[in-house]
Formats: structure tokens, sequence, C-alpha cells
């Protein structure tokens, strides 16, 4: 099966990657058109389908899924109760592939230790299994579109510059690189990056707005707030590279810039990396390798973590199937790559592939650093020798996830923005076309130097919502002044910290069928998708399994 699917992508991964021959401005055309890959776009596609409209995915990555599918398998569940409709269904039939023995190659079933985050990983009574393989989840993304006999071109890449026509507020069609054109009555940008939502000129932001813009506690800059663990806390090591000598340098890795005010917005994003599945299964194990371009250096300062006591490098190796985990970063020098994503969300996809490159080489060297350099314990050296890359896993990608985390990017500012004060049930939302119930978790923005002389972290912040949350209809939706016929379920409208939230993956999932249901429902009314009634928008949700409210 595996095999079909990798032959399956090669071939749709020729077609996007060469417009036919004589023929540049090849023309397709559907009710509904769907940028992106993600999770969300498969969910968006597949409810289309299930109205009787026709779609088209028109996807920049050759692998379905995104995060979902690149190696977070260890899922930001939150209250599994509020994850309903297709995105349940996603976790259902993850649950139907791990009753089945051959998907048990490296380890039984009655092995696996079963623990998920804060649930059990599979959960019998509700046939849902939320713990999983990347190429498993892949292989569900992949039977979706297949038997729902979706339409999509992989490999299509959008014309930033001059690929989105607009006529009088609306999206006539968007044109890809490779010069193929795609036509549509309603658009649904489901990336990660919002590039068609920015693309066609909406209004969003990048970064983490003021505190006092929309009287949130957590959001801007939070100097001074220490949670998680992912700080360097009252360790005290010096950012310099001869220990207590400002004029010997500054250690790679460490901003010189005065961190801000705490409070105060700026531009920065939280940091990402890669989801990396990582097993001791020797014959299913690739040695870590050294980075053509490794820099010894550059890991300087978890040698002096370590140094300091610091001993949990090995707690987010999450256990997922089959011997393998789910890695994540973990303490104040870890796999986050902190401050070197900046201009991403902005950036050329030239630039975009060197930031990608660069953080690639920074994980993979560091996990050569912590296997290989003399300064690491031996205890520690010892235990991450034992790991290695999975084989069976990303197998046209050096075993490497083809995506990375980009936790954050572009965010619309729409017809509503969630903030901290609906996620805490402080304001009212009115409109739900979902719920969420994930801490308010942004990942460590800054690393800098104290006014003390040493070196911390800022920008982590981890808050509970006091209950599971509607997200209103308006997160999804732009300005109908700016455009009527484009809807965005990943870049959504909201504030930096409620988008710490909001942005976990079955809520992607949530908010693709969602919108997926406002497109379909606007082409039936021929209206702006601004224009249909609530009403009937709840209505169809319900009848489709969506949870829009907890009793």
């Amino acid at each position: 099966m595996k095999t079909i699917i990798t032959a399956l992508i090669f071939c749709l991964a020729l077609w996007g990657c060469s417009s036919p021959a004589g023929n540049s401005t090849h023309l397709k055309s559907a009710d509904v058109i769907i940028y992106g890959g993600t999770a969300a776009a498969v969910t968006a596609a597949v409810q289309l389908t299930k109205m009787g409209r026709s779609v088209i995915m028109v996807s920049p990555d050759i692998h379905l899924g995104g995060l979902t599918s690149s190696g977070l398998g260890y899922t930001d569940t939150g209250n599994k109760e509020v994850i309903g409709g297709l995105s349940r269904e996603f976790y259902q039939r993850i649950y139907a592939y791990y009753q089945s023995s051959e998907t048990w190659k490296w380890q039984k079933m009655e092995e696996y230790g079963n623990k998920g985050q804060g649930t059990p990983a599979m959960d019998g009574d509700q046939r849902t299994m939320w713990i999983f393989e990347p190429h498993i989840a892949e292989q569900v993304f992949e039977d979706f579109v297949s038997e729902y006999k979706v339409e999509i071109y992989r490999n299509e890449w959008l014309d930033r510059e001059d690929g989105v026509s607009v006529e009088n507020g609306k999206i006539i069609a968007i044109t890809t690189l490779s010069g193929h054109t795609y036509e549509g009555k309603v658009f649904i940008d489901a990336t990660y990056e919002g590039d068609l939502m920015a693309s066609a000129g909406l209004s969003y932001h990048v970064g983490r707005e003021a505190s006092s813009i929309y009287n949130e506690m957590w959001n801007g800059i939070q100097v001074g707030v220490l949670h998680h663990g992912h700080h360097f806390g009252e360790m005290n090591i010096s950012p310099y590279v001869i220990p207590g000598d400002p004029s010997s340098g500054v250690l790679p890795r460490i901003s010189t810039e005065d961190p801000g005010v705490k409070g105060e917005g700026d531009q920065k994003v939280q940091a990402y990396c890669f989801r990396t599945c990582l097993t001791r299964v020797a014959q299913n194990q690739v040695p870590f390798a050294r980075p053509e371009n490794y820099d010894s250096t550059q890991y300087e300062l978890l040698v002096r973590v370590l140094d300091a006591g610091w001993n949990q490098l090995f707690n987010k190796f999450d256990a997922i199937p089959n011997l393998k985990t789910d890695v994540n970063n973990h303490g104040p020098f870890s796999f986050d790559n902190i401050g070197m994503n900046y201009d991403y969300p902005e950036a050329s996809y030239e630039r975009r592939r060197e930031i990608i490159r660069e953080h690639e080489s920074y994980q993979k060297g560091l996990l050569w650093f912590i296997a290989s350099d003399p300064r690491i314990p031996d205890e520690i050296q010892e235990e991450m020798r034992a790991w290695g890359l999975a084989r069976d896993e990303f197998p046209d990608n050096g075993n490497w996830p083809h995506q990375i985390y980009v936790r954050e990017a572009r965010r619309m500012i729409g017809d509503f923005v969630m903030t901290e004060n609906e996620i805490q049930g402080r304001s009212p939302v009115n409109r739900s076309i979902g719920m969420g119930s994930y801490t308010m978790d942004s990942h460590n923005i800054q690393r800098y130097i104290t006014p003390e002389g040493y070196v911390q972290n800022e920008g982590d912040i981890g808050v509970h919502p006091h209950e599971p949350y509607k997200i209103d209809l308006g997160t999804i939706l732009p300005r109908k002044e700016e455009c009527s016929n484009l809807l965005v379920p990943v870049a959504v409208s909201s504030s930096h910290i409620a988008f710490g939230s909001i942005r976990m993956e079955p809520v992607f999932m949530i908010l693709g069928q969602s919108a997926a249901t406002v497109a379909a429902l606007a082409i039936d009314a021929d209206k702006a998708v601004q224009e249909i009634p609530y009403a009937l928008i709840r209505q169809t949700l319900i009848e489709n399994d969506q949870v829009l409210e907890l009793e």
C-alpha cells in the first residue's frame, strides 16, 4: 500500500513541476479552490465533496497532512470531547489502522503503553486513537482524497506577486509558478503561512500585538515570565565565550539586542523546529549523521546547561507506536531554533527554503553533537547513541520530516478577532463553528542577555483555558470590504496568544470542515461568505457532527 502511495505522489509531483507542453496558461475550474496541503485542506475538500460541490486542491506540498503527517503524532488533544466531525473521523480511521496486527511491525499492540496527552492513546469506547506514526497519518489523508475522488494538484506554488486575480472584492482565479490557473467561485487558504490571504490584499498581523491592543494579559513581550521549564531559570549561565567576560564575545544563538518592555508588541514569531521521529530499534534505524557544515560551537550553551545540573534532555521523547518517538523541544536549549525565523512569514520561497535548511542543519547538528561531543556526560551520550532516525518514515526525504513546524506565521485580521478574553471565557462567542481547549501555548521567541549578565529565554507561555471555548465564525472570514469569497481556516483571525491555543492540528481540521461548509452554503445562495445566516451554518455543522458547545 505504501509503495502505491509513493508512486502516486511521484507521478503527481511530476505533473506539478512542469506545465503541459505548449500551454503556459493551463486552466482548471471548480466551485471551490483550496490552496494548501495541510490537514485543514483535506477536511475542507472532503466536506465540500460530501455537500455536492466540485473542489480542486492546489497543494504546494507533495505529502498531505502538514504537521499531522510530518512527525506530530503525539497529538495536542486538550479535551477530546470537543473534537467532532471529520477531525474525529480522522482519529477514528487512525484507530482502525492500529486494530490490524500488520500495522504493529516493531511492537505488539499489548506492549504499547497507551499513553497520550491527558488521555489514553487508544480510546476503545470511542474507537479513536490520538497517538500515531507519521506514515499512518499520511495514509489516512490519502484514503480521504482517494475515497472522495478529490481532484488534487501537488507541488503547485502560488505566484505570490502576480498570481491572484481580484475583481470587485472577489478572487476570480489563482495562478501558480508553473503557469497553471485555477478558477473558482469561492477560495480557501489552508496554508500555515496565509500566502493566498496575503496575496489577495487582506489585512493581517505578524508577531505579537501589544497587550493593550485587545486588553490581554499574556500578549506582547513577556520578559520575566518563565513558564513550562523552557528557560534558564536561576542557573545564572554566562552568555559570553569566556564566562563572565563580555569582551570575549557572545556565544552563538544569543541575541545582543534589548528584548523590549513587558507588554509591548513586536514582529517576532515563536520558534520553529522539526518534530523528528526516532527509534531505538536497530533494524529500523538510520544513525545520526554529521551535517556538512557542522559547527560544534553552535551548541556550547547546552554544555553549560548540562554542567549546571539540568538533566531533562529526553523528557519530550514522547512514545508513539512501534517503539518510535515524536520528539519535541524541551528545556532551555533544545530543538527549537530560537530567533532564527523572524522573516519566515513574509519571506520569498527561496528565503524560506534557506531558513528551513538552516533549521534542519541546526537540529541535525544538535543530534550529532549530543551523540558525539566528548563534553556531553557519558550517560546522556550513551542514551542518545541508542537512538536513530526511523528508517520507515519519510523515506523520500532522508528520513527527515517533510514539514517544518510553522507554529505561527501571518494571522488574518478578519471579521472577528479571537483573543485571550474569548479563550478564557471573559468575552462571549455567539457564532460557534467549533471548539478548542488546549493551553494558550507560545514557544520561546527570544534568547537574550539579562541586565545581570546572564542568558535567558523569553516568550514561552502556557496558560490553560478555564474550560473548552467556542471559536467564532468571524475568525475564518475576511472583512467583507476586503474579500467576499475567501475563507481562512488556518491563518485565522486571532491575537498571538489566542492563536497559541487555536493552532492545534485537531482544531485546524475542525475549522477546515467548517470553512468548507460556509463555502458550499455561499455558493448555494449566490452570496458573499459573510452573508450566510449563522443559523443555517450552525444547523449544517451540527448535522455533520461538529461540536459547537458543551453542556
